[in-house]
């Protein structure tokens, strides 16, 4: 493999935080407020990343920011032994969990400081494998950082060739490398509670609920409905949000200038609609208002998620069966988790077992569906599942949503991804938010978005 010196990371790659101390729900997978990049900083022209060590180490550093991929592994790789909350066993390899909450940027803070560390550092402190999100997932997968999957862990083509293409693409640099690997797919769909449908509409049936929702005018018009029922049609305008952001034609930024796509203005224009006719509200995504909808004691119709929304944040309430799903308006993705191996790693067989393991394996993906109801990254398994008239989802009323989404991971599209997707949502769906409240207008709205984006990324300007 090939190193080079690695003078600075490009700010459409690696956008490192200046390194001061480590600053979605926190403890999701995904959300749309889950960090803050701040000012970066160059790496200096000395810095050199390491060769793969020849031996393998007996210390396995896994930096993540919640427990899921920790269960993942304690339920599903084979040799792993859960020692305490922040320590396992694999053999004779001592397994650390390096846990940071996604909060203001904690998670990728404490991540970039020590990749920025570990060429020097020692080989128990060396990360040896890595979690990203979809939102920020190119930062890290054009840089000397990341291991090549194919060429530097040896995995081969074929092992991959069941895993959905656009968990591949999101993670392949520019010069074609495979830089990381996912055991999701996140197709999304509209889930809407059952008990509301058969009061609105005498009906919970999915194709029923679907020729009502199949676009946004018809969307937007059973808001109306809705309200005449005492129903919001959405907890917070923020839910439609990644349904019309993964639709775009254009990407946040382009050539060095921040982009508004048609598309999101869009969502703008729908959202200040529904806010303003009561058919929703402007809360912050993962607050206490707007999971209030997921009990009795909300008044909401419906939510936007993938098959990890149903159980992970939609479940453990007591409207636990009173969900269902179907396709809604568009087709779209939200979130995904992918692993990466670090350069640098002394343990690159295990980081390799551990991939294979938990990404490639059908067997291992048909569990981790059945255990854990995740849609894994392996068509052949949910092609079966899909298939299968046992399996049922009991937040989802028994319903198995598995063909849906099948459907929808096909159409995901991401070509319009880039680096800087994170923050421009995160302050952009901020800064709308005062135009939906009338405390500032649409231009007040969009010059407050610019400035703290032009803040956030000094490279880019509107």
């Amino acid at each position: 493999m090939n190193k080079k010196l690695i003078s600075s990371l490009m700010a459409t790659a690696l956008v490192l935080p200046m390194l001061v101390g480590c600053g979605n729900t926190a403890s999701t997978t995904n959300s749309t407020n889950e960090s803050k990049v701040e000012a970066t900083t160059p790496v200096e022209e000395t810095a050199k990343v390491e060769e793969v060590a020849t031996e393998e180490g007996k210390v396995f550093n896994i930096y993540c920011w919640n427990e899921e991929f920790k269960s993942r592994m304690a339920s599903h790789y084979p040799t792993y032994e859960e020692v305490d909350a922040t320590t396992g066993k694999i053999g004779d390899v001592t397994v650390n969990w390096i846990i940071t909450p996604n909060d203001n940027n904690a998670y990728q803070n404490a991540l970039d400081e020590a990749l920025l560390l570990q060429a020097d550092a020692s080989t128990d402190k060396k990360i040896d494998l890595f979690l990203i999100e979809s939102d920020y997932a190119l930062k890290y997968v054009d840089t000397e950082y990341t291991l090549d999957v194919i060429n530097d862990l040896g995995i081969s083509e074929d092992q991959l060739s069941e895993q959905y293409q656009y968990t591949k693409d999101i993670v392949t640099d520019s010069n074609g490398n495979l830089k990381g690997v996912s055991w999701q797919g996140c197709p999304g769909a509209m889930i809407y509670r059952r008990d509301v449908a058969k009061q609105v509409y005498g009906t919970d049936e999915p194709a029923a609920i679907q020729e009502k929702f199949s676009d946004w005018d018809k969307f937007l018009a059973e808001g109306e409905v809705l309200k005449g029922a005492g129903y919001q049609l959405t907890s917070s305008v923020n839910d439609t949000y990644r349904v019309f952001s993964n639709n775009v034609s254009s990407k946040w930024v382009v050539d060095g200038k921040i982009n508004i796509d048609e598309n999101i203005m869009k969502w703008v224009e729908m959202s200040k609609t529904m806010k303003d006719a009561g058919y929703t509200q402007t809360h912050d995504m993962w607050a206490d208002d707007w999971s209030k909808g997921f009990t009795t004691a909300g008044n909401v119709f419906c939510y936007f998620g993938p098959a990890w929304f149903i159980d992970f944040t939609l479940g453990g309430h007591d409207l636990d069966g009173q969900w269902a799903m179907t396709t809604g308006p568009q087709s779209f993705y939200w979130g995904g988790t992918w692993i990466c191996g670090a350069t640098g790693t002394d343990n690159p067989s295990l980081v390799k077992d551990i991939i294979e393991t938990l990404t490639c394996d059908k067997d291992t993906m048909v569990n981790i569906v059945k255990a854990d109801n995740d849609f894994v990254n392996n068509k052949s398994a949910m092609e079966e599942m899909a298939a299968d008239t046992t399996y049922t989802n009991a937040v989802l009323g028994g319903q198995n949503p598995l063909k849906m989404f099948c459907e929808g991971a096909e159409q995901i599209d991401l070509s319009n991804l880039s680096p800087y997707d994170l923050g421009c949502t995160e302050e952009f769906q901020n800064a709308m938010k005062n135009y939906y409240l009338g405390t500032a207008t649409l231009d007040e709205a969009l010059d407050l978005f610019y400035k703290n984006v032009e803040i956030k990324y000094p490279d880019i300007h509107r």
